[in-house]
């Protein structure tokens, strides 16, 4: 294949179907960062290894930066921006803004899309398996306490019951 080979991307962004020619080298992050202007999709390590790009692919969490575009055909992919609804937060957003779960906010994005997996899987994660889910993110900021704090509160408030 040679650089400029392009090819038709179909798949679903928060909810929406998207159709798009992009070059075949081209990485998810950056088709949903510089060419979709999805500014939650944040590069820092770009080797998939801090958790910070990040998005969730049919609801699993992957590196956009470690993802190439064509890997996405057909699929449905969340970035940060879907989480809300007809401008209503999602549970996990307010919880991180309650409990001060962000301070610089950079790996805000990639915490809130990995959360939102571990609670589509286990509705009422312990304490214990939240530390094991999110510790694959790196947070230079905050220490973790209040992200996990944020996240046991909106399962909590998700499922209906007081945290």
């Amino acid at each position: 294949m040679s650089d400029g080979e392009h090819l038709l991307l179909r798949f679903s962004l928060n909810g929406r179907p998207l159709e798009r020619e992009v070059p075949v080298q081209r990485t998810l992050h950056e088709l949903l960062h510089d060419d979709l202007g999805l500014a939650g999709t944040r590069l820092a390590c770009g080797a998939g290894v801090c958790g910070a790009c990040l998005s969730l692919v049919n609801g699993e969490p992957r590196a956009s930066c470690a993802t190439f575009a064509f890997q996405v055909q057909g699929c449905e992919v969340t970035s940060v921006e879907g989480l809300a609804r007809a401008g209503v937060l999602h549970p996990l957003q307010q919880a991180f803004i309650d409990h001060g779960a962000f301070q610089c906010g950079y790996c805000t994005s990639g915490m809130l899309l990995l959360a939102k997996a571990l609670l589509d899987r286990e509705p009422r994660p312990s304490r214990e398996r939240i530390t094991e889910w999110l510790s694959s993110n790196v947070c230079r900021c905050t220490g973790y306490a209040q992200i996990i704090d944020a996240v046991q509160a909106a399962a909590a408030r998700m499922a209906g019951t007081p945290a």
